[in-house]
Formats: C-alpha cells, sequence, structure tokens
C-alpha cells in the first residue's frame, strides 16, 4: 500500500523530530541516528522512511553508506506555513508586556 506522508503528521512525532534536529547539525548514516535512541534500528529505519517519503531528508549514497541530510526547501515550506501563527502570537504577547508595563507603573 502506498501512503502518502504529510509532513505536519511527520514533525508531530518526537522521535522524527530529534532525527531532524541530529541530521541538521551534520549527515547521518541510520546506524549514527540509531545509536541517539533506546529503539531498535527498525524503528529508526520506519522513521527515516517517513522523513525520506515527506521529503524532510534527502539521501545520499557514498560507497556502501547512506547519509541523510535534511531538506532546507522542505523545511522553509514548514516554516513558511507556521510564519503566520508566529506574527500573531507575539503581536499578543507584545501586547500583553504593554498591558503588563501599564499595570505595573499604576
Amino acid at each position: 500500500m502506498n501512503l502518502r506522508r504529510d509532513v505536519f503528521q511527520a514533525i508531530a512525532d518526537p522521535t522524527r523530530r530529534t532525527i531532524l534536529l541530529l541530521v541538521v547539525a551534520q549527515s547521518l548514516t541510520a546506524g549514527e541516528i540509531a545509536s541517539h535512541f533506546d529503539t531498535a534500528r527498525p524503528t529508526v529505519s520506519k522513521h527515516l522512511q517517513i522523513l525520506t517519503e515527506c521529503e524532510l531528508l534527502t539521501k545520499e549514497h557514498n560507497g556502501r553508506e547512506i547519509y541523510y541530510h535534511i531538506n532546507a526547501g522542505k523545511m522553509k515550506e514548514v516554516a513558511d506555513f507556521i510564519e503566520p501563527f508566529r506574527k500573531v502570537w507575539d503581536e499578543r504577547f507584545n501586547k500583553l508586556e504593554r498591558v503588563m508595563k501599564n499595570y505595573k507603573n499604576k
């Protein structure tokens, strides 16, 4: 069965978010990524498969090793989607800060 993976479903999982944080610093093999977790390697492989299907990670074959890289373009799509929400919350916090300063001054 061929399932279409959703980026937001992928990043909803804490293990996959951790994998993304690991790979953003440097490209890693599946084994190197798996060494950061107390789960079975097939479990980590499944997470890598989902992240690759969502195009959040890309694979590069280097000899017998496969290195996983962050796909910055796809991450930008996620960031662009989240940006309006961030702006709304920034505005709300700024307004709250002004209210608190006025309250403190009284």
